[in-house]
């Protein structure tokens, strides 16, 4: 994944480029570059490694311009270099493109190109499309792009200027993002939202296959078939400041503490404690499809894929419908048994994450029914499903999902809900319980961030150790996988979750002095199965670290270390479970100096394959 900007106005393009990139970077930061026009000629500055590189880079060689890209980069193709770097150019330097996707047939246009004279100077994918267009260029910049997209298999956002004509860019998109800015007398192009908050909060979401004209003072919009296209202007409500750390010194750690508030944020509106009701607009599934359904199938990725394990016990649990899990990467290349009587939902933070978006796509193909849970309005999988749920998060730039999982798990839980009810399979008293325990959950998540200090201190002691082992039951198994998921992630430190029960079926073999166990051991039905694996785990000479229940006098004696948090519903107890294994890593990972807000190898949402 990578990010995109783009500017025309009457201000310095470098300036606002940049500065819009400086809220992508989370995209991707193997390279960055910028590219403006200024006196008909192209002023390009590339830099490998982080943005603050490439600022460097400007300082030393200022450049300036009304009309300007930019691209921060996450390597698919070829490795992180200067060369490599976005912007890319034609033969003749006059045509410059960024792009994010993935090209697929780019070996083929590449090698004919080449044939016919083409002189590349990259590894990249994305160089193909400038000289594609340089093939197509006959004064018309707007037809030379269209022209090449058609030679192009595979997924692209991209945007393109050209020496020639400094009084417009030319966008385009087919399953990756691109959003619009609309200003006064300005305009502007972002792959989010984020990047363009401090200028203005008119936006176009460009749907697939849409290319577009944009000038300073009007924007054309096409669709495939070459019809010019009306697109929504949608008013972006985000306060800006949540897109910066507000004194934090992690984005990360800031939106640990913005759970309270953002799980709020997601059910607010949608559920009353007066008459027990769950109001969900958005979601059109009726109570005779739900009576004749056959299963729900959930498919996601990552952080969303434990949202939709979780899941899963909810829905079993107060729907009695049957539900299954899939990862979004292994789903599509598979050969699922969907017809007209399966429900399928798809978590995604971003809304484009590539496979999952896949996934949907095929699942309409077999004639399901589709459902989104996404944090972001407009984009390609909520648009692409038959019903939609967000979650009201706020852009999330930490690289380690914590707000954007504790929404997807509220968005879950009210879905649930509003099922059971339409099914009558949960009574007036237990629905009141459930809609009451959901109401505190916020109040609880607030009790839970007072114990970042104790916490800390546990961090201290096991911060160099090399390996983890974190166990669960039940509805909290999903908990210990995304516990031990974020400790990889962001501290690099080897991590595997565990259902408790299934140790002795191998994992035990691993455990001895040298292997912590952190234990998830609150309320339950199951919860005297774990003090049992509490025992054999200590056994063996582990250390234990257990996440328990305040008052909780027994686990004292059980346990070496423990975290307490307040007592909820067993059903309700991941919000809560969750949130001191998101400290933990947190504090971990600073310990060890990684990078807490783009950990190696990783990008926030991915949006190739």
């Amino acid at each position: 994944m990578c990010g995109i900007v783009g500017y025309i106005g009457s201000e310095n393009s470098a300036d606002i480029v940049y500065k819009g990139l400086e809220k992508l970077e989370y995209r991707g930061y193997d390279s960055a570059g910028i590219a403006v026009i200024k006196d008909d000629k192209i002023h390009i500055r590339r830099s490998v490694g982080k943005l603050i590189n490439l600022q460097k880079n400007i300082k030393n060689n200022p450049i300036s311009g009304f009309i300007g890209i930019g691209h921060t980069r996450w390597a698919t193709h070829g490795k992180p270099s200067e060369e490599n770097a976005h912007p890319h150019t034609d033969c003749s330097g006059k045509i410059v493109v960024v792009h994010n996707g993935i090209i697929e047939n780019y070996i083929q246009i590449k090698q004919q190109l080449q044939k016919e004279g083409h002189k590349f100077a990259s590894e990249t994918d994305t160089e193909v499309i400038a000289h594609l267009i340089e093939k197509y260029y006959k004064g018309d910049l707007f037809n030379a792009v269209k022209s090449a997209l058609k030679d192009i298999r595979g997924a692209y956002a991209l945007s393109v200027i050209c020496s020639d004509d400094d009084s417009r860019i030319i966008v385009a998109r087919k399953d990756a993002p691109l959003i619009l800015g609309v200003g006064k007398d300005e305009n502007f192009i972002a792959s989010d939202v984020s990047a363009l908050l401090a200028y203005v909060r008119d936006v176009i979401f460009l749907e697939n296959d849409d290319i577009a004209e944009i000038k300073k003072d009007s924007i054309k919009i096409f669709d495939k078939n070459g019809n010019e296209a009306k697109r929504t202007v949608q008013k972006i409500l985000w306060d800006a400041i949540q897109a910066e750390k507000c004194g934090y010194k992690h984005f990360m750690l800031k939106e640990i503490y913005e759970q309270s508030q953002t799980i709020q944020d997601t059910f607010r509106g949608r559920i009353s404690v007066e008459d027990n009701k769950i109001l969900l607009e958005t979601v059109k599934i009726s109570k005779d499809f739900l009576n004749k359904i056959s299963r729900i199938c959930i498919v996601a990725c990552g952080t969303s894929y434990h949202a939709g394990l979780v899941a899963k016990f909810m829905i079993e649990e107060l729907t009695s419908i049957p539900a299954e899990v899939n990862i979004a990467s292994e789903f599509r290349y598979g050969t699922p048994v969907l017809n007209g009587t399966v429900l399928t939902i798809f978590i995604s933070q971003s809304g484009e994450t590539a496979d999952t978006l896949a996934a949907l796509k095929l699942a309409k193909e077999k004639g399901a029914t589709t459902l989104a849970i996404c944090n972001v309005i407009g984009s390609s999988i909520s648009r692409e499903a038959d019903n939609v749920l967000y979650t009201h998060c706020g852009p999330e730039i930490g690289v380690a999902s914590t707000k954007a999982f504790t929404g997807q798990l509220t968005a879950l839980y009210l879905l649930v809900m509003d099922f059971a009810i339409k099914k009558g399979t949960v009574s007036e008293d237990k629905l009141a319980y459930l809609i009451k325990q959901m109401w505190d959950i916020p109040i609880k998540v607030t009790e839970c961030l007072k114990q970042s200090e104790q916490i800390l201190e546990i961090a201290k002691t096991f911060h160099m150790k090399k390996q983890f082992i974190y166990l669960a039951r039940n509805i909290n198994y999903p908990i210990a996988l995304e516990g031990a998921l974020k400790l990889k992630e962001i501290s690099y430190i080897y991590a595997e979750g565990y259902p408790a029960g299934e140790m002795k079926h191998g994992p035990i073999a691993l455990i001895d002095e040298n292997m912590p166990v952190m234990v998830i051991a609150t309320k339950s039905k199951v919860y005297e199965k774990v003090l049992s694996n509490i025992e054999e785990a200590k056994a063996r000479g582990a250390k234990i670290i257990a996440i328990a229940n305040i008052n909780n006098k027994e686990i004292i004696e059980k346990s070496d270390y423990q975290i307490f948090v307040p007592e909820v519903d067993e059903m309700f107890s991941p919000l809560i479970n969750v949130i001191p294994l998101q400290f933990f890593s947190y504090y971990v990972s600073t310990m060890r100096g990684c990078d807490v807000d783009q950990p190696r190898n990783l990008a926030k949402s991915v949006t190739v394959e």
